[in-house]
């Protein structure tokens, strides 16, 4: 897993400037900051606003449109656990219920150690393997409560 740096709103102004000539630069420019610091922080609105002649509403907009972004930093590992129907009927739903109570966060949550963020994903294109997740954009499929603490387990040691 890519491991993200601090936020430097120097090197984010250059992410946006390496990005602005781009045709539709918006989603580039966002991946590029949340590739390099792991979320895109609320600093980065105005730098993209003022370079592609945008509202800060308008980025904000984006931003909070696509559950792919994130706002704060995320743990060391991401865990993205689907949510599609395919996944649903197989028991995904109460699959991630028990696992995020058992962490004792919600959605989009962090472990108080920092080591694991779980986020919903709306489907993994993994239907015959369901349910299913990404742990580090590795795909985990046929899931069950002993194999995906078995995985996590794995990473976090």
């Amino acid at each position: 897993m890519h491991q993200a740096t601090p936020w430097d709103a120097a090197r984010a102004e250059a992410i946006v400037c390496q990005h602005a000539g781009l045709e539709g630069p918006m989603l580039p420019i966002l991946h590029a900051l949340q590739h390099e610091f792991g979320h895109v922080d609320e600093a980065a609105a105005p730098l993209i606003a003022k370079s592609l002649n945008l509202t800060r509403a308008e980025v904000h907009g984006v931003i909070t449109f696509y559950n792919d972004f994130r706002r704060e930093p995320a743990g060391r590992h991401i865990l993205k656990l689907c949510r599609g129907e395919a996944c649903q009927s197989m028991g995904s739903e109460a699959l991630a219920r028990d696992f995020l109570g058992k962490l004792g966060i919600d959605w989009h949550g962090s472990t108080p150690d920092g080591e694991l963020t779980v986020e919903p994903v709306y489907c993994l294109g993994l239907c015959a393997c369901s349910p299913a997740a990404l742990l580090d954009d590795e795909v985990i499929g046929r899931l069950d409560a002993e194999s995906l603490a078995e995985a996590v387990d794995a990473v976090r040691a």
